[in-house]
């Protein structure tokens, strides 16, 4: 891929003052396009400049990466670059592990940095902790020429609206009018947040340890509740719902007319749509009465690790520079589909003249949503044992999508079971104060 002579000749000019050289590894936990991304950025980072090497070791996935970097941090053999998946921030934050990036890099204008992004990776009193990086929002998706055979001519912005496309859809004879997985990060924290809605006590975790689960109580269970019965009349399927067997294949073969989903789906969409149909991308839909607020941010940051030397946190620091660049973002965007983490990036692509190209389609929608007015409740996301809790979430909800419980029942008992989770944090962190 050719390394772009602006970003070059910038990072040329931010490494030049560094004192020692050095070698340092930077661990990340991305697979397909948004790996051969990540190597790209790396290769040309040592190509702009000769200071400092970096080496991105890939981990396979976001989990394994963070249990082998704590078990290396401990063995005292760990990178000096860690990339982390937003559901770990809290663990990190209390590791002892990693320094405050903005600790490390105290001249840079982190305010540039999108609200939505730098908010769930900052201490409660606004520090930054990590570089957001691979940055995701959920957009909502349609495959607008399925919807013009059904007579849909207005791509849907509100709940009502896409179960009404849905039932034109299904009247039509499309068998999948709209899909979803259930995740976790789509149907609570998503819509929990861009509907202003709190999962959990103390604002979701930042003002302390002893929060607890409320979503089982807030407008997201009527949804949740509303999605199952969506499912029954046939409006609405699941993963295994669908011939291809996952809802992103199924939108990108053409066999489901609506998703939500992550903002870095949207390059593999648009390359599967190709010559086939026509797409549309927006933000997550609304329920009609309900004030939009910002969604979260997906994906993941950069942590610095504990441990090392001058020299290596100056390669550090360098490459954290370099990844930050405009330059840099507009190719990581055009990539993979992940939103520009800065502000300023927007300025760039309108001067760039290809403002309207395809392969910037989610920048300037994903920082609007993530842009969206803020609660205490939609900072972000601070609760013990959060991967976990995930898993529970699913594990119960998609029993009451089975018709073995009710998705009321499911829900509180994701919430007793999360609960238990929360009590089990607060006790392993006994005495500990958030940063």
């Amino acid at each position: 891929m050719k390394i772009s002579v602006l970003a070059a000749a910038t990072a040329l000019a931010m490494c030049a003052g560094a004192a020692h050289a050095a070698d340092i590894e930077f661990w990340y936990g991305n697979t397909g396009n948004v790996e051969t991304a990540i190597k790209a950025q790396c290769d040309a980072f040592n190509a702009a400049q000769s200071e400092h090497r970096v080496t991105c070791v890939g981990q396979g996935s976001y989990e394994v990466g963070m249990q082998k970097a704590i078990a290396a941090y401990r063995a005292k053999n760990h990178p000096v670059l860690i990339q982390f998946f937003d559901a770990g921030t809290l663990d990190l934050l209390l590791s002892g592990a990693v320094v405050p990036v903005q600790d490390v890099l105290p001249d840079v204008n982190w305010n540039n940095y999108i609200a939505g992004a730098r908010s769930y990776y900052e201490t409660s009193n606004g520090k930054l902790y990590s570089q957001p990086y691979n940055s995701s929002t959920l957009l909502f998706y349609t495959n607008k020429t399925e919807l013009e055979k059904a007579g849909v001519s207005k791509t849907p912005v509100t709940w009502e609206e896409i179960i009404e496309a849905a039932r034109r859809l299904k009247a039509a004879g499309h068998a999948c009018p709209f899909v979803t997985d259930g995740d976790t990060w789509r149907v609570l924290e998503q819509f929990s947040a861009r509907h202003g809605l709190p999962i959990a006590s103390k604002h979701n975790g930042y003002d302390g340890l002893d929060g607890e689960y409320v979503f089982n109580t807030t407008f997201a269970a009527k949804h949740l509740a509303n999605l199952v019965e969506w499912r029954k009349e046939g409006l609405v399927k699941l993963n295994a719902d669908t011939k291809a067997g996952n809802y992103t294949a199924a939108f990108n073969t053409g066999e489901c007319a609506m998703m939500e989903g992550s903002s870095g789906s949207y390059a593999a969409s648009a390359k599967a749509f190709e010559g086939k149909y026509e797409i549309t991308v927006g933000m997550a839909p609304m329920y009609q009465g309900y004030e939009r607020h910002n969604t979260f941010v997906g994906g993941a940051s950069i942590y610095i690790m504990k441990g090392h030397d001058k020299a290596e946190i100056e390669g550090a620091k360098a490459f954290l520079d370099f990844l930050r660049h405009p330059q840099q973002q507009m190719f990581f965007t055009a990539a993979t589909g992940y939103v520009p983490v800065t502000n300023d990036v927007l300025d760039v692509i309108a001067e760039s003249g290809e403002a309207d190209s395809p392969k910037y389609a989610t920048a300037a929608i994903g920082i609007e949503s993530m842009n969206q007015p803020h609660t205490p409740d939609t900072r972000g996301i601070r609760l013990g044992f959060y991967v976990q809790f995930r898993e529970v979430f699913m594990e119960e909800t998609q029993k009451a999508f089975a018709g073995q419980q009710t998705m009321q029942v499911a829900l509180d008992s994701a919430k007793k079971r999360g609960d238990e989770l929360l009590r089990r944090f607060e006790q392993t962190y006994k005495g500990a104060k958030l940063p």
